[in-house]
């Protein structure tokens, strides 16, 4: 359904093919709008490419992993500084001690490929790189390889070279095609790096059967987290939640795991299913391959993290784990109550506008709403026909959605939705707090974590502390330039 002219952003004049992308939701005719498609030639998206979407967001996040870059060395910036998915979380095994193996976060690995590689092939630069990665960091689980537009273009036979390093090594060593030019988005990349995960992981389990969970050791009740990337330290507080509900984590995909504790995903009873728009690909592949069933939860805020406690519990069937839910919840919300009428008496009525990739667009109405907060504009760098469903069924009706918005169209909802907090990441932060709109960033925290019940509360200081510092009130105009 088009939208109102009235909603159309002067900005967008010039190129009238962007006003198919924007909607206003509506929860019994939802509202797509164009969305996973290319950019239009003149816009300046905001877009990442695919390799970001495989190495920066899915891939990254895996603690003990050499992770080696096929390419010049100006993609291995996505080594550095993206988000932060810390890794040396504490060991499954021992809850108390700190991991040491941890390797993402302080080594950036590329075979830096210069004119004359891209002339003969980089093979066995590749080769050596991953030799002498190995020699440095001989503690690591495994080596993870990326491709990119330069070596997916000379056509480098990387999986050769992984099985011939594999076997010198003797830990996995696995190859992520998804060089940037292959999506529309980062998106793609999420997608490339679970079916290619899965694939090789199958292969590799059924070389090594001794990497897989023996029977004796399994429970009725493991599970995987799957789609959480352990942003500022949200583990710590999911982690022990599911367990005292009686769940045993086998793994988590991918915040801060382990190759050994991945390899081990298909034998788990569950998976848990938090982020559905990087992760979904992988939870269905172990259910059609393994039998493994998921459930998709949202772990943000009091109402939602009640409920996947519940539907967890409801999955396994047990009175007394039901049970256990019911009071985990019960104390958690005691618990948290005083802080959070504290700030909900400061922030009801606040507007707040919402730019994000694209799952915590239909994540956080719910969060708002127990805030006692409104959306006025919601905008996705790459959500999915699915995702706009979503955030049509979860958003108040008359919401303004964009779709992969430029910076231009954010300036203009800026003007003319004047909220009170942008919630938006790294880079468009900075022009909101131009226009003298408060920011938390919503990408990878501001002193997180942000999820669960204790989470809701880190979120509603953020939040709170964003839009009552006094620095605003030295902003020329409050009613924007």
């Amino acid at each position: 359904m088009p939208i109102p002219e009235s909603y159309k952003l002067k900005c967008d004049y010039c190129i009238p093919q962007r006003y198919k992308h924007m909607a206003l939701t509506s929860r019994k005719q939802p509202n797509i709008p164009a969305c996973n498609i290319k950019t239009v030639p003149g816009d300046m998206t905001e877009r990442g490419c695919a390799f970001a979407g495989a190495r920066g967001v899915v891939g990254g996040p895996i603690g003990d992993c050499i992770q080696v870059i096929h390419a010049p060395a100006g993609c291995a910036w996505y080594q550095w500084g993206t988000r932060r998915n810390l890794s040396a979380i504490y060991a499954w095994a021992e809850p108390n001690k700190l991991c040491n193996d941890s390797h993402n976060r302080r080594r950036a690995i590329t075979t830096d490929l210069k004119e004359k590689d891209v002339i003969f092939g980089g093979v066995k630069k590749l080769r050596d790189a991953c030799l002498e990665a190995w020699r440095l960091i001989p503690g690591a689980g495994g080596i993870l390889i990326y491709t990119t537009c330069t070596s997916g273009l000379i056509g480098d036979d990387c999986h050769s070279v992984a099985r011939e390093v594999e076997a010198e090594i003797g830990k996995p060593v696995f190859v992520i095609d998804s060089p940037g030019l292959c999506g529309v988005s980062q998106s793609t990349g999420h997608h490339h790096f679970n079916v290619q995960f899965y694939d090789q992981m199958v292969q590799y389990r059924k070389r090594h059967p001794e990497v897989c969970m023996k029977e004796e050791e399994k429970t009725p009740y493991d599970i995987n987290i799957v789609g959480d990337f352990n942003m500022d330290w949200d583990l710590a507080l999911i982690k022990p939640l599911f367990e005292k509900l009686g769940c045993r984590i086998v793994c988590v995909f991918t915040g801060g795991e382990r190759m050994r504790n991945l390899l081990k995903m298909p034998d788990a009873k569950l998976n848990v299913l938090h982020c559905q728009r990087s992760c979904t690909y992988i939870s269905k592949l172990v259910e059609q391959g393994y039998e493994v069933p998921y459930v998709p939860v949202s772990l943000f805020g009091i109402e939602q993290s009640a409920k996947a406690l519940r539907d967890v519990a409801k999955f396994f069937g047990s009175k007394e784990m039901m049970d256990r839910a019911e009071q985990i919840i019960e104390q958690e919300i005691k618990t948290i109550t005083p802080a959070l009428n504290f700030y909900r008496a400061k922030l009801e009525g606040k507007k707040v506008g919402m730019y994000v990739g694209g799952p915590r667009v239909w994540h956080w109405p719910k969060v708002m709403k127990e805030l006692g907060m409104k959306v006025v504009f919601a905008m996705c760098t790459f959500a999915h026909e699915d995702d706009y469903e979503k955030i049509n069924a979860r958003q108040e009706d008359g919401v303004f959605i964009i779709d992969a918005p430029n910076e231009f169209e954010i300036e203009e909802c800026l003007e003319r939705f004047k909220p009170d907090l942008f919630l938006t990441g790294l880079k468009e932060k900075y022009l909101a707090r131009k226009f003298g709109v408060p920011t938390v960033n919503s990408h990878s925290y501001e002193r997180g974590p942000y999820v669960m019940f204790r989470g809701s509360i880190n979120f509603a200081r953020d939040i709170y502390q964003g839009i009552y510092a006094p620095v605003w009130k030295f902003t020329k105009d409050k009613d924007f330039m």
